[in-house]
């Protein structure tokens, strides 16, 4: 759903709608402009935010027309309807890149899985470490899974062991967020990116 926002000088009540300077209303079934706009009155905004007053829809779109500008019907459910007189195809311009703009700031959150046994040796530690690294250099979070098999559940002490080591030793590159979880078999603590601390 498409929102366009009124720059108008100051916030008013129309009708018992609020238009405001900041405000953005809703599109609907489709916003109307110039010729699509119907009505015997309409109250009407200049482009610089200065009010026409009420007009009819003929009056209102010759006072576009005028300044070579759009009439584009801004809050339809007031009584009158509200329309703006703007450049709505340079609106609608900016407004595209706007959007692309915010889309582009937007990162994807992507969660990598690293998975440990309470045995692990040293080798296949370092290897794993070194990938959750990696993940976390790229802005990833990381989600560390200790599976515990038969016997191995009475020592869950070594997989807060491990995530203590791993909170040491990644501290340069991320940090855990909250505390490690246990399902009755799996110790999980998912690493945060040092970058994700502000969001």
């Amino acid at each position: 759903m498409l929102f366009f926002s009124l720059y108008l000088r100051a916030d008013f009540y129309v009708g018992g709608v609020f238009i405001s300077s900041k405000g953005k209303p809703k599109k609907g079934k489709g916003v109307r402009v110039n010729e699509e706009i119907r009505g015997d009155r309409l109250r009407v905004i200049d482009s610089d935010g200065t009010q026409l007053g009420i007009l009819s829809a003929e009056e209102a779109l010759a006072a576009a027309e005028a300044r070579g500008l759009d009439l584009v019907e801004v809050a339809p459910d007031a009584d009158p309807p509200v329309c703006r007189i703007m450049d709505y195809g340079k609106y609608l311009y900016t407004e595209q890149k706007r959007m692309q703009a915010a889309k582009k700031k937007q990162k994807k959150i992507v969660v990598k899985e690293m998975k440990f046994r309470p045995k692990i040796d040293e080798h296949d530690y370092n290897f794993k470490k070194n990938h959750i690294i990696r993940f976390l250099k790229n802005g990833d979070r990381v989600k560390v899974t200790i599976r515990f098999r038969g016997r191995e559940l009475a020592h869950k002490d070594k997989g807060f062991e491990i995530l203590e080591r791993l909170r040491e030793e990644l501290e340069e590159f991320g940090y855990p967020e909250g505390k490690p979880t246990f399902d009755g078999i799996n110790m999980v603590q998912v690493f945060m990116p040092h970058n994700s601390k502000s969001k």
